[in-house]
């Protein structure tokens, strides 16, 4: 099934995010989704501005980073093609957590949060789907960030 935004089921089935998701549950998320193009330096989102919405990188990389007071914003993780931006529009209050920004043009697909929000509600089966394969990209860039934070803050000669 072709949609008009031109994002399909099977489009997505090749996606290792969606690895293993029943067709059905493709198509429901095929249909909240778009495809993007965005130029290298483009902002997706500013730490603290409301959550929206994911993109599943598809080419090129984003930098995820953190306010850090006295440093600005640090990056704490760069992500490559095949991974998935943002998690935050899933979980009151729906505030970003990070910012991001590409480092290189990107080719994404784009969902709208509050309507996959909608499926999820609909079909508890998809909402746990997803609800599980969000929170493994969640433990992955907590552990990224606390990893960088080590870095960032650890004494110069090693802590003994």
């Amino acid at each position: 099934m072709d949609d008009t935004n031109g994002v399909t089921a099977d489009g997505l089935g090749k996606e290792r995010f969606f690895a293993g998701m029943p067709e059905p549950h493709r198509a429901a998320l095929a249909a909240t989704a778009e495809i993007v193009e965005v130029s290298a330096g483009h902002r997706f989102f500013e730490e603290g501005g409301p959550a929206q919405g994911f993109w599943l990188i598809r080419s090129g990389t984003v930098a995820l980073d953190l306010q850090i007071p006295g440093r600005g914003a640090v990056v704490v993780e760069t992500l490559p093609a095949s991974s998935v931006l943002g998690w935050s529009w899933l979980f009151p209050p729906r505030r970003w957590r990070f910012g991001a920004s590409t480092t290189e043009p990107v080719t994404a697909f784009r969902f709208d949060g509050p309507g996959v929000r909608e499926l999820c509600a609909a079909d508890v089966r998809l909402g746990y789907d997803l609800a599980l394969r969000f929170g493994a990209v969640m433990l992955q860039r907590l552990e990224a960030t606390r990893v960088r934070m080590l870095d960032l803050y650890a004494h110069p000669e090693g802590l003994r």
